[in-house]
């Protein structure tokens, strides 16, 4: 049914529960489980090195959700290989999904109020409509 599963995880609380269901999924399908965090660029870089380095001080803020992240995968005999990038996360990952032709994103719900969700929206609500992919939202 799936043989690539993408985990989108920011280190939030959703995406916590996701990434436990995803683990769960990729066990019991033996499928391939990949992980995926974006941290949103404040600003336009300017050269590549402005990239680069954005890129590395993501992967130290990271850190701590990779390790957890890791840790519940081996726990539970489940190889996880992970990612991180710099960049503006619905169009990361959606690149991401179209790049390494995934099967399924699973991602978590982050509750806003209902103004919240009218004026701005939510990456989930982004993420839904435009992923190349089936998406699993856990709540």
């Amino acid at each position: 049914m799936y043989d690539k599963i993408l985990i989108a995880n920011d280190g939030s609380e959703g995406a916590a529960r996701a990434l436990d269901v995803a683990i769960k999924l990729a066990h019991r399908l033996r499928a391939k489980l990949h992980m995926i965090s974006v941290e949103e660029l404040t600003g336009v870089p300017a050269t590549i090195d402005e990239v680069v380095e954005e890129e590395l001080e993501e992967k130290h803020r990271f850190g701590p959700v990779i390790a957890q992240a890791q840790f519940k995968a081996r726990s539970a005999h489940v190889t996880l290989e992970t990612h991180v990038m710099a960049g503006h996360a619905v169009r990361a990952i959606v690149d991401f999904i179209e790049r390494e032709h995934f099967d399924l994103l699973v991602i978590g719900y982050m509750g806003h109020s209902a103004l919240y969700n009218r004026l701005i929206g939510s990456t989930t609500d982004r993420l839904v409509e435009l992923a190349p992919c089936q998406v699993l939202v856990v709540k």
